[in-house]
């Protein structure tokens, strides 16, 4: 049985030891993006590979172009996963210490848009792991390299054209994830201009949280997630953030409660200020 959601700590340390599983450890800070693989060499999950934000799980930024983590070629990102020993017949768990927020949820999305289903994120993270007792260790890993063949499903990506049209039509929803005093246009420290995209809606990833960083139960996020979106089915629904990352939350979530599998705007915020025709709210 593949995992293609979330994943608990007790199943994960079951099946640590199988050769066609591969854990990534994806813990990243947007403010000191060293800061992750420095915690990865400490300590990290018995046989985990370090996946880094900026250097393997995103292309480069152009300036005036595309947002702070512009989704990285297939080419690129199908060199990375084989050299994670990721395969066709490997079931993949990714892990950071954000509640999934950060590079998890990018592992997660990037696998699935290259058509492997066979990943999930670890409910409740390092902190979750640690808590328990379970295998770590130090140093840097590495996997016995496989071949990772992409079969890449564009139709999970809307671009700023496809979100232009959406904002502007009741049949479609565009929702925004970041927390909501930036989607209000306050305390924004990362992106030069502040507010939303016009017309979107905020759904905070952190909404889809219990305290202890865990994921709220499916019926719970259903009911949560069908209050938002009203009449209007997830497939016509896109999910943007800052940068493309942590709005693949909310499109697990919506995953996890049954509702199908909303597109992302990969460009999301960072990108649709490039263009100073685009309006801002």
């Amino acid at each position: 049985m593949a995992f293609t959601t979330i994943i608990s700590i007790k199943c994960l340390a079951d099946y640590l030891d199988d050769p066609n599983w591969v854990v990534v450890d994806c813990r990243f800070r947007l403010t000191e993006p060293d800061q992750g693989q420095k915690a990865y060499q400490q300590s990290h999950i018995r046989g985990a590979v370090y996946a880094h934000l900026d250097e393997d799980l995103s292309g480069p930024i152009i300036r005036g172009v595309t947002g702070r983590h512009p989704l990285p070629s297939v080419e690129k990102i199908s060199a990375v996963f084989s050299s994670f020993g990721i395969d066709s017949e490997t079931q993949v768990v990714a892990y950071d210490d954000l509640g999934g927020a950060l590079a998890a949820v990018r592992v997660w999305w990037l696998l699935r848009w290259l058509g492997h289903d066979a990943v999930a994120v670890l409910d409740g993270g390092w902190q979750a792991w640690e808590r328990a007792g379970f295998a770590v260790r130090g140093g840097i890993e590495r996997h016995k390299s496989r071949k990772f063949v992409p079969h890449p499903r564009d139709e999970l990506i809307a671009s700023a054209e496809d979100v232009e049209r959406m904002r502007k039509n009741p049949r479609y929803l565009v929702l925004d994830a970041r927390a909501a005093d930036r989607f209000r246009g306050e305390n924004e420290t990362i992106d030069p201009i502040a507010g939303h995209i016009p017309g979107a809606v905020s759904a905070p990833y952190a909404d889809n949280l219990n305290p202890d960083g865990t994921f709220r139960s499916p019926e719970s996020l259903r009911t949560m997630y069908r209050q938002i979106l009203g009449d209007v089915s997830v497939r016509q629904v896109a999910c943007y953030c800052g940068s493309g990352v942590t709005s693949v939350h909310d499109i697990l979530a919506m995953m996890m409660a049954g509702l199908g599998e909303a597109r992302l705007y990969a460009g999301s915020y960072s990108e649709w200020i490039t263009d100073p025709k685009r309006p801002v709210e």
